[in-house]
């Protein structure tokens, strides 16, 4: 089973994990019925990855296939409102099952229910994010699910993988691993050309690598190879390596890392690095804020920008937009994302954060850009 690969590791080095569990590995295609056994052992290796201090993000598919078996529908292709319902039902399920698993081992476990849309509005996109940062820092294990009940193209094009990449990418994560019913990328379809060539490691999705995507295998799943490609291109443009294993063995994260036969997608970055490209990449900022000299001195010795040293605001811009900070002579010296409206922004500027709740009537941010946010340009100086 061991490899050898530049590449090997990317998983054992990672701060944060993002794994995407597939309906075909969740649900025996002949019963419609959870595969609890294979599931214990996930949830083992999720759990080993937590003790040695990772951070771990599941992405679950499965509640359709679930719940269809329990209202009794014919197999086939549902209508869309008979995927709603059976995913109404069946979330309740699958749900039940991780609290069970999860819990009677000391984790807690929190469900999140998002769509496509969740993941790419940027206040609801911000909103996600902090809801994750906070079950992360509270010790909880997040489990994603779609929220098929009020999904539509989501359920009729098997989204689930480019989801999970939207997760890693809004969570920071340095590595997403696809679970699925096939071992990885080859170059055609393995099981009508003998000839086919597996895909090891990936440095760039270029025409041909694209090309190389097909359907699912599966009669439970609805994600095929092309949907794995596209979550690739957002995951590798966020900084996270992106491993697609074949998930049907038991301890299925840790064979990735004892060497079983995978593809890994390389990013050119780190999840950090990605982020601050692309804030600093911005082409039309949506407004600016001025700062002092003092806030100007905290942001050069990699501080946050908080309201007490903002002096001024040029709009109109909304909580999650980019904006430029400006130096008190006018000059642009770094860009970061808002946490604040520019209404709400002018009412707070040259007030301490203690003051925030009492001025706008809600607690937000202690600060205006966290410097996880914020990009220095290359000229700022006092």
């Amino acid at each position: 089973m061991a490899r050898h690969s530049s590449i090997r590791s990317p998983l054992g080095k990672a701060r944060r994990v993002v794994v995407k569990v597939g309906s075909a590995l969740l649900v025996d295609a002949r019963t419609g019925r959870l595969n609890r056994a294979w599931l214990e052992t996930l949830v083992e290796d999720l759990l080993w990855l937590r003790g040695r201090d990772q951070q771990v993000i599941l992405v679950s598919s499965g509640a359709i296939a679930l719940g269809r078996r329990q209202l009794a529908l014919s197999k086939g292709a549902l209508r869309l409102e008979e995927s709603q319902a059976a995913a109404a039902v069946g979330q309740i399920r699958l749900a039940h099952a991780y609290k069970e698993l999860l819990e009677s081992r000391g984790v807690t476990v929190a469900q999140v229910l998002l769509t496509l849309e969740d993941s790419e509005r940027r206040r609801r996109y911000l909103n996600a994010r902090a809801t994750l940062e906070t079950l992360l820092s509270l010790g909880a294990l997040p489990v994603i699910n779609e929220n098929d009940t009020v999904a539509t193209a989501e359920i009729r094009y098997g989204d689930n993988d480019r989801l999970a990449a939207r997760v890693a990418q809004m969570a920071g994560a340095d590595c997403l691993i696809l679970l699925s019913d096939v071992d990885g990328l080859y170059s055609a379809d393995p099981n009508k050309d003998p000839a086919a060539r597996f895909i090891e490691e990936v440095h760039e999705i270029t025409p041909e690598i694209a090309a190389m995507g097909g359907r699912s295998a599966s009669e439970v799943g609805s994600g095929g190879m092309t949907t794995k490609l596209l979550a690739a291109r957002i995951a590798v443009s966020a900084g996270a390596h992106m491993c697609i294993a074949a998930g049907q063995h038991r301890h299925p994260v840790r064979r990735i890392e004892q060497g079983a036969r995978c593809t890994w997608f390389l990013p050119a970055a780190t999840p950090g690095t990605a982020r601050k490209q692309w804030i600093a990449g911005t082409l039309r900022p949506a407004g600016a804020v001025t700062i002092d000299r003092g806030a100007l001195a905290a942001l050069l010795n990699g501080r946050s920008l908080l309201p007490a040293g903002v002096t001024g605001t040029r709009g109109p811009f909304e909580r999650g937009d980019t904006v430029s900070v400006l130096a008190p002579d006018g000059a642009e010296i770094a860009r970061g994302i808002t946490a604040y409206s520019d209404g709400d922004a002018a009412r707070i500027m040259g007030r301490k954060s203690v003051e925030i709740e009492s001025i706008l009537g809600f607690r937000g941010r202690d600060e205006l850009i966290h410097r996880d946010d914020l990009v220095l340009l290359k000229h700022a100086t006092l």
